[in-house]
């Protein structure tokens, strides 16, 4: 877990890099700092978190032995991809398909693909910045 200082810390790094103009800047600072005290830094570090126990979750079902702990979920997603694209074909071809299911399994699709690709560029900065500080 990071404390909420060392993302602030982060975010007045990345805006002394890319942000040269100095009253830029100090405006980009300052909206920094509110959402500090908005606690929306706080909900950052709380997805990080999220994320962090998402990668331990993969992690953990890719050392297990059995097959099954290591491919239910992206066997889910290829199955719920499946389906959405078979009802998709089935609606462009003027076949009537319930649209709760359509909108359902839409919904699981994000939900398994969020848990795939979302929330990991946070991760990936903290990490980043964490070698950095390791390094001497």
């Amino acid at each position: 877990m990071f404390p909420l200082t060392a993302l602030l810390d982060v975010g007045m790094k990345v805006l002394d890099k890319f942000i040269p103009d100095p009253e830029a800047k100090a405006k980009a600072q300052k909206e920094l700092l509110q959402m500090q005290q908005e606690g929306r830094l706080a909900e950052l570090n709380a997805d990080n978190i999220e994320a962090q126990e998402l990668t331990k979750r993969q992690q953990a079902d890719m050392a297990s032995d059995s097959w099954m702990s290591k491919n239910i979920r992206p066997m889910t997603l290829v199955f719920i991809l499946i389906v959405y694209t078979t009802f998709a074909g089935l609606s462009a071809a003027d076949i009537e398909v319930n649209n709760n299911y359509v909108e359902l399994l839409g919904q699981w699709g994000m939900l398994i693909m969020s848990f795939y690709f979302g929330g990991r560029t946070l991760e990936k900065i903290m990490d980043m910045k964490s070698k950095k500080n390791d390094t001497p």
